[in-house]
């Protein structure tokens, strides 16, 4: 096996750029109650921060690899961060969440 280059190609040639429609390219659309949603993945190398998961209200730490959901038509205010198991549950999960008057909000 041969090693990996790290040094740019020969001729001076540049490397594709990535479009910058915003869109990845592993961002998918799904229905759901009646609404279609923009779900994209998220590897655990580039969650950095804390995330709170509205279908089990549970914390997603740092590191750990999940998804971002959001209606078509929303803004960025609007994405929500879920775990796997917990968006493909979404239809089985109550949409009441037991958080105590005084729980933080992520």
């Amino acid at each position: 096996m041969s090693p990996r280059r790290n040094r740019p190609p020969r001729g001076g040639e540049q490397p594709a750029e990535r479009s910058t429609s915003g869109s990845s390219a592993l961002e998918r659309t799904e229905s759901w109650q009646g609404e279609e949603w923009l779900v994209r993945p998220v590897a655990g190398a580039a969650a950095g921060k804390y995330y709170r998961c509205p279908g089990c209200d549970q914390e997603i730490p740092p590191g750990v690899g999940h998804l971002v959901a959001w209606q078509q038509y929303a803004g960025v205010a609007d994405r929500r961060h879920w775990h796997r198991a917990c968006w493909n549950a979404r239809d089985r999960r109550s949409a009441r969440l037991q958080r105590s008057r005084n729980a933080p909000r992520h």
